[in-house]
């Protein structure tokens, strides 16, 4: 199924995974990284159409015909929350190496993403944003990026996780509005803890400004939640992780989570930062169009077990955990999507169908680009991956063109 082709692609003999359900006896049509239609299937007769009509074989006879051989047909995932892999570093890393890694994620399916900072020092988050607009730019090769993530600074030292303490700042309009002059205003997310002094109002702007705020790192009450709730936020970093757990007389931000359907949630299905059956939990308790499903990867993700770096600092490797060399504390993992989305139906046993929309649609929807990704429809991006019936990927397209299976 390796094949590039300049013109028009029909994508026949597949189930195709649109508007939430599987079909058959359906070709995807793409020309120039846009799906222009969805047909029934070809019928050929003795070498012709069954139309019959001239100028319809002469189309035919121009386009390139991939034959999916009865493998599914997918929109390509949507990673929200990614700082690195393939040995690449998003926050500390070159333009070049924010490509690379864009290069191993969509290896594993991930056609669109976000490059996630890390809290550093002003002029690293600085130049970091500007490393992943001029990757933007230039193109990746691989998945495209389509805004910034920015995980911090403006975070609670009280729940830190990974993110180093000394470099957490009070949230500042100021410094905001620097990251999104330096990177042509392609924040798409950030990471904010709402209690902390100012946060409601860096938060009332960021809305302004077009960005999705996220509750995490965060010891807030659930008064401060809902306080953050009104003020804009509509998402949560990676459920469980880094926040106040719940508490039967004070919900904190994970009882908040669960219960405030305004907010949708980050989950690492990795069976490692989130147990299994909690995860099944969330699924069954949690309205599943408010579930997002990331990877939170580093760039020691697709690497043998070792030290690595994460945004400036050391973490080790072991057993599939990735944990800070000093604290021994969880520091991203080594998730790609398409695992993540194997595991998700295993720790579940939802439907692929049910599972599919946290990986593509929610994520798309969340960021404000569901206008052309998430779903496979007539011009929407050709983002598109084949999976087998064992949920693995056997071919991605960006836009219409085949990524290659090696990230460098």
């Amino acid at each position: 199924m390796n094949q590039q082709f300049g013109g028009r692609q029909r994508f026949a003999n597949g189930k195709v995974f649109l508007d939430g359900v599987w079909r058959t006896g359906l070709d995807v049509i793409a020309a120039d990284g846009i799906v222009t239609e969805i047909v029934e299937a070809q019928t050929e007769q003795h070498g012709h159409i069954a139309s019959g009509h001239a100028e319809r074989r002469a189309s035919v006879d121009a386009e390139c015909r991939i034959d999916l051989q009865g493998r599914m047909l997918i929109p390509g995932f949507i990673d929200l929350h990614v700082h690195g892999g393939g040995g690449f570093d998003v926050t500390s890393g070159t333009a070049a190496d924010v490509a690379k890694a864009a290069r191993f994620h969509a290896s594993k399916g991930t056609t669109s993403w976000l490059p996630t900072t890390m809290t550093a020092e002003r002029a690293v988050t600085e130049q970091a944003v500007q490393n992943i607009r001029q990757a933007m730019l230039s193109g990746t090769g691989g998945a495209e990026i389509v805004g910034i993530h920015l995980e911090g600074p403006f975070l609670n030292p009280a729940r830190c996780g990974a993110q180093p303490v000394d470099r957490m700042r009070m949230p500042s309009q100021e410094e905001l509005d620097t990251y999104l002059r330096l990177s042509d205003h392609q924040v798409r997310l950030i990471t904010i803890a709402p209690e902390l002094p100012d946060a409601l109002a860096v938060i009332r702007y960021a809305r302004s400004r077009g960005i999705t705020v996220s509750i995490g790192h965060s010891d807030a009450t659930y008064e401060q939640v809902r306080a953050a709730v009104a003020a804009g936020a509509s998402h949560v970093t990676h459920l469980f992780n880094g926040m106040r757990p719940l508490h039967h007389r004070e919900p904190g931000v994970a009882g908040a989570a669960l219960m405030l359907d305004a907010l949708t949630v980050e989950l690492i299905c990795d069976g490692i930062h989130v147990r299994p059956e909690l995860i099944d939990y969330v699924f069954r308790t949690k309205p599943q169009e408010k579930i997002v499903l990331i990877t939170d990867a580093i760039e020691a993700c697709g690497c043998a077990e070792g030290r690595y770096q994460l945004g400036g600092q050391e973490v080790d490797v072991r057993h599939g955990e990735v944990r800070l060399a000093t604290t021994q504390d969880l520091a991203g993992s080594m998730l790609t999507m398409d695992q993540a989305l194997r595991n998700a139906v295993q720790f579940s046993g939802l439907p692929l169908a049910s599972v599919l929309p946290m990986l593509t649609a929610h994520p798309a929807r969340q960021i404000g680009i569901a206008d052309r990704k998430g779903s496979i429809a007539p011009g929407k991006d050709a983002d598109l991956v084949v999976l087998n019936d064992k949920l693995e990927v056997e071919a991605v397209y960006v836009r219409g063109k085949q990524v290659s299976a090696s990230p460098n």
